[in-house]
């Protein structure tokens, strides 16, 4: 146990503090979903939110992964943070002159989007650096551990946050978790660089990334399956708080709760990733756990009315996902040299996470503009009451029900596919 913590001392406290770091970020984030839609009672606003984070990551990934795999990645990341903070002062200064306005909020959102295109790669490369190869599928078990609780703890604490002092304590939290990552990074963790890239523009170093996907298609199709994922759960996403929120029996607190389920079972996930044996077939593995999770949540989520069959759902959905990002991570880690590796990641972020900002708006867009008008006008039906139930919220319930079908389609046809690549460590 001494050897193990000693081989992965520097990941161990970049992974922690980090973390620490991150669930700051997303209590704020998830604070500022909650004030938003006390403003504008609009799923797509508040989907907008995350929209605007999105929009420069997937715009500029391909030449921040070149810039990534040129500098010093310790500093880069340090810069990267500080930026991200100042945004999150910004937002408590106009907050606090009672100046903020929804605007505010998408352009500061974009502009830490921008931060996290340059230091999400950054800090991808410095963990395969700082890790043993040997430990690839068991650090990625305590990555997803860790994304598990912020999912849990986040809605929890930003909700008694929010209620117990606004905005004020939920960005002072935030701001405090930045300032343990900052200094633990700068002063006690070691990130040795790796060799030099090859001289040229950024425009022609970001060629390089994508010419290794177009070499490996196995690793270019899981990306694009990805992409399809991505594209039904943001979606799922920008409809959940419009489902939650106006029902009777919902809120914001039952809408933390639900939330926080998805956590637990991917806590529960992470573990079983930690424990489980190498799998026959990665490729297979990922597959297959995408069609449960996606074949099933969402419709569990339409035809309920009760919060603990929301819950159950949210269970059932994430409870795989760590095992499927796990292997995924191990294909990638084990397949891509580190010096393209910023590249590399940088591409699969501009392909792989695309569909998001879309599925947020074509979530938001549905629910605001068809289902619900859709369900305000015909949910007196019989069939449609029955499934779907009536009043506001009603539409949402009809958004996870194409969800579903959307999620199972994608799985089905693009698994004929993967069903020809094999993947597993000799």
């Amino acid at each position: 146990m001494k050897i193990l913590k000693n081989e992965l001392r520097d990941f161990l406290m970049l992974w922690s503090t980090q973390s620490i770091s991150q669930l700051g970020s997303s209590i704020t984030a998830f604070a500022l979903t909650l004030w938003l839609y006390e403003k504008t009672g609009s799923s797509l606003s508040t989907a907008a939110l995350t929209i605007c984070s999105y929009v420069p990551y997937v715009l500029m990934s391909i030449f921040a992964g070149a810039l990534t795999d040129r500098f010093n990645k310790k500093k880069t990341m340090l810069v990267c943070d500080v930026f991200a903070a100042v945004c999150t002062v910004v937002i408590f200064v106009l907050f606090r002159l009672n100046r903020l306005m929804v605007w505010h909020l998408y352009v500061l959102n974009a502009v830490s989007g921008l931060m996290n295109t340059v230091q999400q790669p950054a800090s991808e490369v410095a963990m395969t650096i700082i890790i043993p190869e040997k430990y690839y599928q068991k650090t990625s078990g305590l990555c997803s551990l860790s994304r598990s609780l912020l999912s849990i703890l986040n809605p929890l604490i930003a909700t008694a946050l929010y209620a117990l002092a606004g905005l004020n304590l939920v960005i002072a939290v935030d701001l405090g978790s930045f300032a343990i990552a900052f200094v633990t990074l700068l002063f006690f963790i070691r990130i040795p660089e790796t060799k030099g890239v090859e001289s040229g523009s950024v425009l022609k170093l970001a060629k390089g990334g994508i010419q290794f996907l177009r070499e490996n298609p196995m690793i270019m199709t899981l990306i694009f399956f990805m992409s399809g994922v991505n594209l039904v759960a943001s979606a799922f996403d920008a409809t959940l708080p419009g489902y939650v929120l106006p029902n009777p029996k919902g809120g914001s607190s039952v809408l933390g709760l639900v939330t926080s389920c998805a956590g637990i079972a991917m806590i529960l996930g992470s573990l079983l990733v930690s424990v489980l044996p190498k799998p026959k077939d990665r490729v297979r593995v990922i597959y297959l756990t995408m069609l449960f999770s996606l074949g099933t949540e969402n419709f569990v989520l339409a035809f309920s009315r009760e919060p603990v069959l929301w819950c159950i759902g949210q269970l059932i959905g994430w409870i795989l996902v760590p095992v499927m990002s796990a292997n995924l991570d191990v294909i990638l880690r084990t397949n891509i040299p580190v010096d393209l590796q910023g590249r590399v990641y940088a591409c699969r972020n501009t392909f792989q996470f695309f569909t998001i900002p879309i599925g947020l708006f074509a979530g938001g867009f549905m629910v605001d503009r068809v289902c619900e008008p859709f369900m305000s006008a015909y949910g007196h039906l019989s069939m449609l009451n029955v499934l779907f139930g009536a009043g506001k919220g009603s539409g949402a319930a009809l958004m996870m029900f194409l969800l579903g079908v959307s999620g199972s389609l994608i799985c089905l046809l693009t698994g004929k596919k993967l069903k020809k690549y094999h993947y597993s460590e000799t």
